[in-house]
C-alpha cells in the first residue's frame, strides 16, 4: 500500500506531498526528512528500506519524486505508479522535454502546479492502490470539460460585448451632444460681440453729430456740415472689422498647453517627480533613427552573460545573505550558423553551482569546457536567446559583498544627524549607484551638509535619494550627512541600494565560437550584472 506520494529537495524540504492513509503532519514530514539521510552516493538503487517503511524514489533534476509505501506492498507495482507519476509531473508543470526552451523543474514550478499535481496523483492512487488509467485517461478526468460550462461562458461574454457596445454608443452620443452645446455658445457669444461692436459704434457717431458744432455751409464739395456729420456716425467696414475681432470670445481650439495643463505640471514637479516639458525637434527623428540602425546585431550568433544579485546587509554591521544568479543565453539569428560550439573558460569560482541545458552535452563540457549540443546533428534554436548555462551561489561572507553600507543616527538636542558612507571592493566598477534613505515624516527636504556625488528629495514616496555616477578605484570610499528633526533612528531602514556592473562575480569568459568543422564563427557578446534587491535592515 502506498502511503504518500511526494515531491521534495535534495535537502529533504517538502514541496507537495499527498497522504493516502489517516497520518499526522509530523510523521509525514519525519519520514519525508530522513529520506535524504538514508539515500546514498553512487548507488543505482530505486529504494531504500527502514524497519517500518520502504523509500520508491526517482531523481528528478535538482528534485526527487517518491513514494513511501509499507514493507509488504509489491514492488513492482510501486515501481509502475513511480513511472506513470513521473510522466504526469513535466506534463502538468508544462515541461515539453523535447522543446529547446525547457523550463527546469524546481521549487516554484512545483508550487506553481501544486494543485494540478494533487489532482492528477489521486486520479493514479487510490486508498493506496494504484488504478489502471492511462496518461490521456487522467488529463480527461482532471480537466472536466463540460459542455454546459463552455456555452455558459459564451452567453454571459455574449452579453458583456452587447453592454460595452451601448456604453460605446452612449459615450459617443454624449461626446457629440457636448460638441453641439459648444458651438452653440460660440455661436451666441460671437453673435452679442458683433452687436455690441455696431452698437457702440453707432452711438459714437450720433454724439459726434449732436454735439459737434454748427458749420456753416460750404458749397465747394456739394455737401452740407450735417452731411458729414452723418458719414461721420456710420462706420466703415475697416472699423467695424477691428473691433470685432479683438472683442470676440475665443471658443475655437487652441494649439499649446492650457492654464490648467501647466498647473498640473508645476503641481508635480513640486512633489519631487520629473516632468520633461521639452517639445521634439523636427529633426530630431534623424539621430535617433541612427542610433536604432546602430544598435541592430550584425554578428550571427550573440551571447549574454548576465548576473542579478539579491544581497541583504545588517545595519550593525555584517551580511545576512548574499545570493548570485546567473546566466549564460546564446541566440543565434542565422540558420546558417546554427550548427555550433563555445569554448568557454572559468576560474576557481568556489562556492558556485552550475548547472547546463539538459540538451547540452554535460560530459563535453566537465571534460572540455565546451558548450554544445548533444545531438551534434540538430541546430540550435534561432531567433529567441536559450539558457544554455546557469550557476548560483549563496554566501554569508563580507569580503564578497560588492558595496558596504553604513549608516550611523544620532539626537543631539531637537535635531538627527545622520551619516552614512559606503565602501567598495575593488572587484567591481559600479555605475547609477542609488542609496534611497527613508525620511518619514518630513515637511521640508532635509538638510544635506555633506556629500558625496548628488542626491534629491522625493517627497511623494518619502525618500532622500544618494546618486553617484560611478564608483571606480577614484572614489572607493564616500560620505553623506543630513540632518532632519529628532526622530527614532530606526525610521531610516531599511535602506534600498541600486547598481550595475559589467563586471560579474562568476569567472566565465567567452573564448572562441566555433562550426562543428571547427571555423570559427563571428560572434558579439555582453556582460552585466544588476541587483535584484540589495538592502540594510
Amino acid at each position: 500500500v502506498v502511503l504518500a506520494a511526494s515531491i521534495i529537495t535534495k535537502t529533504g524540504k517538502p514541496l507537495l506531498s499527498r497522504q493516502f492513509v489517516d497520518m499526522t503532519r509530523i510523521r509525514i514530514e519525519g519520514l519525508l526528512a530522513a529520506f535524504p539521510k538514508l539515500v546514498g552516493s553512487g548507488k543505482q538503487h530505486t529504494y531504500v528500506e527502514t524497519e517500518n517503511v520502504r523509500y520508491v524514489y526517482q531523481p528528478m533534476e535538482s528534485l526527487y519524486l517518491l513514494l513511501v509505501t509499507n514493507k509488504q506492498s509489491n514492488i513492482l507495482e510501486d515501481l509502475d505508479t513511480l513511472r506513470m507519476l513521473s510522466k504526469l509531473v513535466p506534463e502538468y508543470c508544462q515541461v515539453t522535454l523535447s522543446s529547446y526552451d525547457q523550463v527546469a523543474l524546481d521549487e516554484e514550478l512545483i508550487q506553481k502546479y501544486a494543485f494540478d499535481l494533487l489532482f492528477a496523483f489521486d486520479e493514479v492512487l487510490s486508498f493506496g492502490h494504484k488504478e489502471n488509467v492511462t496518461l490521456q485517461q487522467i488529463k480527461t478526468y482532471t480537466e472536466m470539460d463540460s459542455h454546459e460550462e463552455k456555452l455558459h461562458k459564451m452567453i454571459i461574454q455574449s452579453k458583456i460585448n452587447d453592454t460595452k457596445d451601448v456604453m460605446r454608443k452612449k459615450a459617443g452620443e454624449i461626446d457629440k451632444s457636448k460638441v453641439d452645446k459648444m458651438r452653440e455658445g460660440a455661436a451666441k457669444s460671437l453673435t452679442g460681440g458683433m452687436s455690441s461692436i455696431s452698437s457702440g459704434g453707432s452711438m459714437s457717431g450720433f454724439t459726434q453729430e449732436w454735439d459737434g458744432e454748427e458749420r456753416p455751409q460750404e458749397h465747394d464739395g456739394g455737401e452740407s456740415g450735417g452731411d458729414r456729420s452723418f458719414h461721420s456716425a456710420m462706420p466703415s467696414r475697416e472699423e467695424e472689422q477691428g473691433p470685432k475681432v479683438s472683442m470676440a470670445p475665443k471658443k475655437g481650439m487652441v494649439l499649446g498647453k492650457s492654464q490648467r495643463t501647466n498647473q498640473f505640471l508645476e503641481a508635480i514637479k513640486a512633489e519631487g517627480e520629473f516632468v520633461d516639458t521639452s517639445t521634439p525637434r523636427a529633426g530630431s527623428s534623424a539621430p535617433a533613427a541612427a542610433v536604432a540602425a546602430a544598435a541592430v546585431p550584425t554578428d550571427p550568433v550573440i551571447i549574454n552573460i548576465e548576473e542579478k544579485v539579491v544581497c541583504t546587509l545588517k545595519k550593525d554591521g555584517g551580511v545576512e545573505s548574499l545570493e548570485v544568479q546567473g546566466t549564460m543565453s546564446l541566440e543565434v539569428l542565422e540558420e546558417d550558423s546554427a550548427f555550433l560550439r563555445v569554448q568557454i573558460a572559468s576560474g576557481k569560482n568556489q562556492g558556485f553551482q552550475f548547472k547546463t541545458h539538459p540538451n547540452i552535452d554535460k560530459a563535453l563540457h566537465s571534460r572540455e569546457n565546451i558548450l554544445g549540443l548533444k545531438d551534434p546533428n540538430r541546430p540550435f534554436p534561432t531567433g529567441s536567446p536559450l539558457g544554455v548555462l546557469k550557476w548560483r551561489m549563496q554566501t554569508s561572507n563580507e569580503d564578497m559583498v560588492p558595496l558596504s553600507i553604513n549608516c550611523w543616527p544620532s539626537v543631539s538636542g531637537g535635531e538627527t544627524y545622520v551619516s552614512i558612507e559606503y565602501e567598495s571592493t575593488s572587484s567591481f566598477e559600479l555605475a547609477n549607484v542609488c542609496i534611497a534613505v527613508p525620511v518619514p515624516g518630513l515637511r521640508d527636504p532635509p538638510t544635506v551638509n555633506q556629500i558625496d556625488g548628488d542626491y534629491r528629495y522625493n517627497p511623494r514616496q518619502a525618500v532622500l535619494e544618494w546618486d553617484i555616477e560611478l564608483i571606480d578605484d577614484s572614489n572607493r570610499n564616500g560620505s553623506m550627512e543630513f540632518v532632519v528633526p529628532a526622530g527614532d533612528p530606526d525610521q531610516f531602514f531599511p535602506i534600498e541600494v541600486s547598481f550595475s556592473s559589467k563586471s560579474t562575480f562568476c569567472d566565465v569568459k567567452i573564448i572562441t565560437v566555433s562550426n562543428l568543422e571547427g571555423q570559427a564563427v563571428n560572434y558579439s557578446s555582453s556582460t552585466a550584472m544588476n541587483v535584484t534587491n540589495y538592502s540594510v535592515v
